[in-house]
């Protein structure tokens, strides 16, 4: 029986190991020297199948890297850090949902509703019998009863409900709140999760400010209610102002992408620190996790009045829900590959011609070094060698340095616009601002082609 086990162990790890690969060569490019000369005795991979590699670390290893996956993607998808005590507890927006219909205040927030503020569904998530029904208008998309059903399944994407003998009591954020979306297979906002991509419909500063009670921002920042709804409103789909409540400032910057880090140095386009660095200062500090954080970058009254003040460059609560997945998260997202293009979706022979000028007459290779698409090492420049101005990177820790953005899954992030706050509309307004700034005097040949080398990142 053991015997067997272990037969069946290592078939199902091959299976594993195949399917990872086969993935990973879909979504990089070819490796031409690989494998090298002499790799590992005999010259070729090992045998997963051979008892010899079930009883080696190698075995060990990918059975730990899997199961660590695992438990990143649930991390991800799920874990709320323990923070529906601030969304629910001290803020209500449970009740703001539910509406004074279900027990809370309010004309609740009906799926409609939701859908409208960007948030997504899960369709796997789904029974089939309410699939079958959503698809024959049997369910009322503006009852907000329904939203509570959907959290109970776990399928708003992003959002944990808490419930007491089917009562809507409590609701938390997960990473995949802003930095999940759905493939809209079944309806505009609902179809299959798409990990890693940046929710460009998500209005998170509406959705805060629908919120009964908003005195945690109100002691925080030392203003009133309405003055901090007033702002959060204002930051409109798919941009958020992490910076909000570290200087008391508002300039929101677009959400960006969690796909394609693998590689990359700085995560932020001011360049706040790596993956790991920046989804513990967004778990503690952004979602309100239960957990430990300690940047002393932040202990400065001059830059980060409203961080210092509060404590925020050292956090240490008695339970820490946090630092044990930082791990397992940041193995997740460095695995999460950039999206492939669409077929059709560009130009392949311009794509071909632009890059060429990518690399060589447009200087764009110069920073963003293929294929990581950013630098290796250091990936910041100062605002003059961009040619924009230093506002936004005087709010970051480097103060006049911007980040190198990764270029990979640029389709992706089609609507909101380019650079960290959107200023630029279409990539044909990226290229144009690079041709003047740089001096380059690209032909619109070249240019055209150049955009769609882009696409098809």
């Amino acid at each position: 029986m053991a015997k067997t086990l272990r037969l069946h162990r290592r078939s199902m790890l091959a299976v594993v190991v195949v399917c990872l690969a086969a993935t990973a060569a879909e979504s990089q490019p070819p490796l031409e020297d690989w494998p090298p000369p002499g790799r590992e005795r005999g010259g070729g991979p090992p045998d997963f199948a051979s008892p010899r590699f079930a009883r080696s670390d190698d075995m060990n290893i990918l059975i730990d890297a899997w199961a660590t996956l695992e438990q990143g993607r649930r991390t991800f998808r799920y874990d709320n850090f323990g923070n529906e005590v601030f969304w629910g507890g001290e803020l209500g927006l449970h009740e703001a949902i539910a509406g004074a219909a279900n027990g809370g205040v309010g004309p609740g927030v009906s799926p409609a509703m939701a859908l409208e503020l960007g948030l997504k569904v899960d369709v796997e998530a789904l029974p089939g019998s309410l699939v079958r029904d959503l698809r024959r208008g049997r369910v009322d998309l503006d009852d907000p009863a329904v939203t509570i059903a959907l959290l109970s399944l776990d399928a708003v994407v992003g959002v944990r409900g808490f419930f007491e003998n089917e009562r809507l009591t409590s609701i938390g954020i997960t990473c995949a709140l802003c930095h999940s979306t759905v493939d809209d297979s079944f309806a505009p906002g609902i179809g299959h999760r798409l990990d890693g991509w940046a929710n460009r419909d998500l209005d998170v500063g509406k959705i805060i400010a629908s919120a009964p009670s908003l005195d945690p921002f109100v002691e925080l920042l030392g203003l009133d209610a309405n003055s901090i709804r007033g702002v959060l409103e204002g930051w409109g789909p798919g941009k958020f102002d992490a910076h909000l409540i570290l200087d008391g400032k508002s300039a929101p910057v677009l959400i960006p992408p969690a796909f394609g880090l693998a590689g990359v140095n700085l995560h932020t386009s001011v360049g706040w620190g790596s993956v790991t660095h920046w989804n513990a200062f967004v778990a503690v500090l952004e979602m309100q996790g239960q957990g430990t954080f300690y940047d002393p970058r932040l202990n400065d009254p001059v830059q980060y009045p409203v961080a210092a003040r509060n404590g925020l460059f050292d956090v240490r609560p008695d339970k820490d829900l946090v630092t044990p997945k930082l791990g397992p998260l940041h193995l997740y997202q460095l695995a999460l590959p950039a999206p492939r293009p669409p077929k059709g979706s560009f130009d392949r022979a311009a794509a071909k011609r632009g890059e060429a000028i990518f690399n060589d007459r447009a200087r764009c290779a110069q920073c963003h070094v293929p294929p990581l698409f950013t630098e290796p090492g250091w990936n910041m420049h100062r605002f003059d060698e961009i040619g924009i101005e230093p506002d936004h990177a005087a709010r970051g820790p480097e103060r006049e340095y911007y980040r190198t953005t990764p270029l990979r899954g640029l389709w992706t992030r089609m609507r909101g616009g380019f650079y960290h706050d959107g200023r630029f509309a279409t990539l044909a307004d990226v290229v144009e601002h690079y041709d003047r700034v740089l001096g380059l005097g690209l032909s619109s040949a070249e240019k055209a082609d150049l955009i769609e080398y882009l696409k098809s990142l």
